[in-house]
């Protein structure tokens, strides 16, 4: 029974990878950039609940839904400020402007909320799913974070390949150029782009403090790495193998935890990683990538 109870955890924690890992696809699969503040994305959508429930004593949804529009503004904003400029210039100096960017949301929620850790209450408070006879106990938000990321990657897939700005995405990511030639607007995808992953990360931060009830100003460092790797993991650009690869980084990280070390979870989780890579070098679901000459 500690098996499944294992197993039900590291399919929560994975969920919450997998939303995140979302983000990252999205981004580099449509404007080919690796936006390393999108962890800090999450923690900034987790102070804007954690002050709305707090200070202006609102519901948690409610409170949710303002933080998914915030962090949806902040995507754009940092889109266009930050990254747009530098839409030609080499991958270097885009990688540089990403942890200038985290560094930045960092020190700001450090200034605005000070160092000290929080404590998060979770927008779903409800007694746990008891099933054989007591033995296992299912926490409500750990179905809510399976269940969320599930409808979001499908929501996703429907978006893609079904409406016109989804498709307008999947041109750019084949060949920016071609699609700017046949009308589409570059600026305004890769801005869409930035908009729906930011507000992902505002969920995924939300369900993530709602299971681990703390709150500071690096929540989202490392659970943004591991969401990264969580996407590298399934195949960099490709929805469903961020959602695979987020659902098998968690369940490695907390069978690791349960049953090899829990200092050594993180070690394992990199180990894994780097194996498959050497296997697979694109991810489970990853494409080579064409180089045009």
């Amino acid at each position: 029974m500690s098996f499944l109870s294992y197993l039900i955890n590291g399919l929560s924690l994975g969920s919450i990878y997998a939303i995140i890992a979302l983000g990252y696809t999205m981004v580099y699969g449509i404007a080919k950039m690796l936006n390393f503040a999108h962890g800090d994305v999450i923690m900034i959508g987790c102070y804007v609940v954690f002050t709305m429930t707090n200070s202006f004593h609102l519901d948690p949804l409610a409170s949710l839904g303002i933080a998914i529009v915030f962090c949806t503004v902040l995507g754009v904003c940092i889109e266009k400020i930050a990254y747009r400029p530098l839409r030609g210039a080499n991958a270097l100096a885009v990688l540089i402007t990403a942890i200038g960017v985290s560094y930045f949301l960092q020190n700001l929620a450090l200034i605005v909320f000070g160092s000290d850790t929080k404590s998060f209450t979770s927008i779903i408070e409800a007694e746990p799913l008891v099933l054989a006879g007591g033995k296992l106990k299912i926490p409500v938000i750990t179905i809510v974070t399976v269940l969320s990321c599930v409808v979001i990657m499908a929501a996703l897939m429907l978006f893609i390949n079904k409406s016109k700005a989804g498709q307008a995405m999947l041109a750019v990511s084949e060949d920016r150029d071609a699609a700017q030639l046949m009308g589409v607007n570059v600026n305004n995808t890769i801005s869409l782009t930035f908009a729906i992953g930011s507000g992902l990360a505002a969920i995924a931060g939300v369900l993530l403090c709602s299971a681990y009830p703390t709150l500071s100003p690096y929540t989202g460092a490392m659970p943004g790495i591991k969401a990264f790797t969580a996407a590298v993991f399934g195949g960099i650009g490709s929805i469903p193998g961020a959602f695979i690869g987020g659902i098998l980084l968690g369940v490695i990280e907390i069978m690791g935890r349960a049953y090899i070390s829990s200092q050594l979870s993180d070690a394992i989780v990199f180990a894994v990683l780097i194996i498959v890579l050497l296997v697979k070098p694109t991810g489970i679901l990853g494409r080579p990538i064409q180089e045009k000459v």
